[in-house]
């Protein structure tokens, strides 16, 4: 945790539009992957709502693909690394925080009872700034 710390400190008043700048496309990129992968999801849990989890695990996949591909181009495009090695990364990075989606997610809608139509919504909050942290300094290591 003591790195990731150092990390963000590196973020100081020289370089913070910048890095405000990198989350608020972040940001954007992350609509259109939500509204993918929801899409994905609901497509899912209409045809059952037992596919919930199928759903998340599928909406997963393609939403990490256009996450790569829409920050590789704006948002990181200062980075250091080769498209495959920054999109195996990438995978990597969101998989950590899709395991803990999931777990909330089962979490919520087995043991809270939440319906699985709010769920994912409410991962969300975690799950978004923990992405663009890992993305940033490591994935990309912008």
């Amino acid at each position: 945790m003591g790195r990731w710390m150092d990390l963000v400190k590196t973020i100081n008043r020289d370089n913070w539009k910048t890095v405000l700048g990198q989350f608020i496309k972040f940001g954007i990129i992350g609509v259109s992957n939500t509204l993918i992968s929801t899409a994905v999801y609901y497509l899912f849990i209409w045809i059952s709502t037992e596919l919930y989890f199928v759903g998340n695990v599928a909406g997963w996949i393609v939403s990490v693909f256009n996450s790569f591909y829409w920050n590789n181009r704006f948002v990181f495009k200062d980075s250091q690394f080769s498209w495959w090695k920054k999109l195996f990364r990438t995978y990597l990075a969101y998989g950590a925080s899709f395991l803990l989606g999931s777990v909330l997610l089962a979490f919520q809608v087995r043991i809270l009872h939440v319906s699985p139509w709010l769920a994912p919504w409410i991962n969300m909050v975690v799950t978004i700034p923990l992405n663009f942290l890992v993305n940033k300094f490591w994935a990309f290591k912008a």
